[in-house]
This record gives structure tokens, sequence and C-alpha cells, in this order.
């Protein structure tokens, strides 16, 4: 195409191209080095995670579903209403150098406040989370990606065995967070000589109670390098441990990603294709996978080779991406004429919709690209839709513009359609 297509079409996702862009990580993860930190802590080596034990013989797959795999035991099959951790986040970009010296007054953008996750429902195999995002009064977040809770179903088992491999120098410390004592290993990947950024986790040797999050206590990605000037970070402030009640299950109105899917309409150079994109989520990792030309009657059936990303991190990559984002919605493309409003119609739910014209090029080879939004993003219309498809573009066409008659579509992609695949409490 002779201009990218918004996120709808080409949009990383956030569990591989968010985590670039919030943490540095890329998709492919590094082995932690054994050599002697700096600082005089103790280095110490990666640890075992080849032993393995069966899964809770209580937890039942869902009919149709894949054998789980044999794996470690986790307190994710534990999990009770009620168990919850809470963070202090924040998030900071400074303006590139160069608008630095053209708008002195523009200090960039930032974001702070808590986050709390904590389950509010089990029902074997899954355990349903909320994400919460508030000031630190509890208040909500002016900012649209946070204003609203999300709903996260967690499998307690595994169809596959995720594995977190931190980055960086790995030593061995005791802290305090919340009101208590942890035995503690941080990890520190400095790539700043490189112009990339400075990561530093601290997790909990023994995630207990912070199972959620693999043990997180501390967080946080410093940018470096080619005008990059920000940070975010996460800090634990509260954990707590929940009761053996169920719960009621709940519905998918607003959720995260996981345990739907959407379909996107790309038509490129002629060609016409739907790429599904389904969600999921194991043991404190979210998960996304697309296939193209899907059919049958179990949409996302089959997650193996998933790109897999710790919730923590999805968490921090979120963040990262709020800060990176307009506060206005819908986000007005840069150079385009006056919006117009209209009703887009999608697998028979009409949605309120706001379009943008952008016009490209001069002369005889004009072309105009049309992208629209969702008018409401956390509207009616759009319940059950994720996160990934409810604040992209649900069109985004490219159409040249002849110097007599109809203009001519050349590429493009739509949301075609979406659904739950997990069972929730409106079924």
């Amino acid at each position: 195409m002779r201009r990218t297509l918004s996120r709808l079409s080409s949009r990383p996702f956030l569990l591989c191209a968010a985590l670039v862009l919030g943490t540095g990580a890329g998709c492919e993860s590094v082995k932690p080095r054994a050599t002697a930190p700096a600082d005089g802590t103790t280095a110490i080596p990666p640890p075992d995670t080849t032993t393995a034990s069966t899964p809770d013989a209580s937890v039942t797959p869902d009919a149709g579903a894949p054998t789980p795999t044999t794996a470690t035991a986790s307190p994710w099959q534990r999990a009770r209403v009620g168990d919850r951790v809470e963070y202090a986040f924040s998030a900071h970009r400074a303006p590139p150098g160069r608008q630095r010296v053209v708008d002195p007054n523009d200090r960039g953008s930032a974001v702070a406040g808590r986050v709390a996750l904590e389950v509010v429902a089990v029902q074997a195999p899954w355990a349903w989370l909320t994400v919460t995002f508030t000031d630190d009064q509890g208040r909500p977040l002016p900012h649209p990606r946070l204003a609203q809770d999300r709903l996260l179903p967690m499998r307690m088992e595994e169809i596959q065995a995720w594995k977190a491999e931190h980055r960086g120098q790995r030593s061995a410390e005791q802290t305090t967070a919340a009101g208590r004592s942890w035995d503690a290993q941080r990890y520190l990947h400095d790539s700043r000589p490189s112009d990339g950024p400075l990561q530093n986790r601290l997790y909990a040797s023994e995630p207990g109670p912070l199972y959620l999050t693999h043990g997180l206590l501390d967080a946080s990605t410093t940018l470096s390098g080619f005008g990059a000037s920000g940070s975010q970070q996460l800090t634990l402030v509260s954990f707590r441990q929940g009761t053996n009640a169920t719960g009621t299950l709940p519905v998918l109105e607003r959720p995260w990603g996981p345990g739907t899917w959407f379909d996107v309409r790309q038509d490129i150079s002629g060609t016409a294709s739907v790429r599904r994109v389904c969600m999921g989520a194991e043991r404190g990792f979210l998960l996304r996978k697309e296939v193209t030309g899907p059919s049958g009657d179990a949409p996302c059936a089959d997650f193996q080779e998933a790109d897999a990303l710790p919730l923590e991190e999805a968490l921090l990559s979120l963040v990262s991406e709020v800060v990176s984002l307009p506060q206005q919605w819908p986000p007005v493309p840069a150079g385009t004429a006056p919006s117009r409003r209209e009703t887009l119609t999608v697998a028979r739910h009409p949605i309120p919709a706001v379009v943008f014209e952008t016009p490209l090029g001069e002369g005889v080879e004009r072309r105009v690209q049309v992208t629209t939004y969702a008018a409401e993003p956390w509207g009616a219309a759009l319940h059950g839709l994720a996160d990934e498809a409810r604040f992209g573009t649900l069109s985004d066409t490219l159409f040249r513009v002849p110097p007599k008659g109809k203009r001519v579509a050349e590429d493009g992609a739509q949301l075609v359609g979406w659904g739950a695949w997990v069972k929730d409490g409106g079924k």
C-alpha cells in the first residue's frame, strides 16, 4: 500500500510488538547471564524448571478443548475469589528533541494511578479477573483507554507450557513491599549503550499471594536513544488473599481480549481475505493467535504456538501505549478534512461512528484515506469486543481519486465480526 493502514489492519498486538514499544524486549527472550553483578549482590543461576507434576484432577477442561499438557503445579489451580494485587503505575513521554525546540512549553504526556487485578469468580477451568485503573483516590481516569474496568478470564491450567525467560543480569536480594519482607530476584537489562532501554524487574522468589503477576514486586523501563525520552513503572502497593466462594460468573461486556475473537476483512491489491484474531489467557500469560480464512463451529480451538506475554508485562505495555496516544477520542488524523458521523453495521451490530478523510498526493495521482472510529469506544454497540479492535479503526480504506468519475477503493481493512469463545454469565 502507498500508505500504511491503521491499527485494524497492521497494528502490532500487545503480546509482541507492544512489548517492543513498552519494554524493548522484542518477541524473543534472552536467557539470563551467569556473570557476577557489578553492584556486589550475589549472582544466582536460573532455576531448574524441568520438574513437572500432574495438573489438579478437579480442573476439568472445556468440552472440545485440547487436552492440557503435564505442567508444573501452579497456584492458579488454587485461585480464590477475592485474590487481589494492586500496583501504583506511572508513565511519561517527553516530546522528541526537535519538538522541544519548536515548542518549549510542550512537556510531553504523562499518566499515573493504581491498577488492581482481582479474582471475581472461579468456575473450573477458569478464574475470572477484573482489571481496574483508577487515580490514587480510587476515581476513574480520564484517558479513554483506562476509563473502564476490563474482564479477563484466565485458564487455571495450561494447554501449552508457557515460560517467561527474564532478560538481563540476575541477582538475589531481600526487600520490603506492601508491608512484607520478600526474598527477591532482580533482573537488570541495560541496552542503553546500543540506544535501547534500561529494564529493571524485581520478582519475589516465591510468588505466593502475588501469583496473578508471577510474583512481581516492581518493574520499570527507561527509554533511551534515537530521541526517545520517558519511562513506565509498576510498583506493588497491596495484596489480599480471598475466600473459597465461587462468585457469580460475569458477562464479557468489556473484555481486555482473552476469551474473545474478532474478524477483519482485508482487501490488498485486489485480493480479499479474512483474518481472525483469537485471544486467550493461561496461568498468567495473555495469548494471541491469528488464523486466515476461519471456518468451523469452534472459533478459537487451538492456541498451540500462540504469541504469549506475561500479564504483568501486558499491563506495563498498556500503560506505555496510553501515553503514546492522544487522550481525545476519536483521535484526529493529521491533515484530515472535517469529520462526519454515520452508522456502520458490523455483523448486525449498528455502531455509531465518526469518519475522517485524509487527502493524499497531488495532481493526477490523488488519493484519499478514509478511516472510521467508534464514536463511543465503551458504548453498548461494542459489548464483547476486545481492546485491540475497540480502540482501533473499524474500517480503513485507501481510495484512488480519478480526475473524473467515482473514486475507486484500492486497499482496505474492516472489522466484520466478533464474539466470545469462552462461556460467560450471559449465556
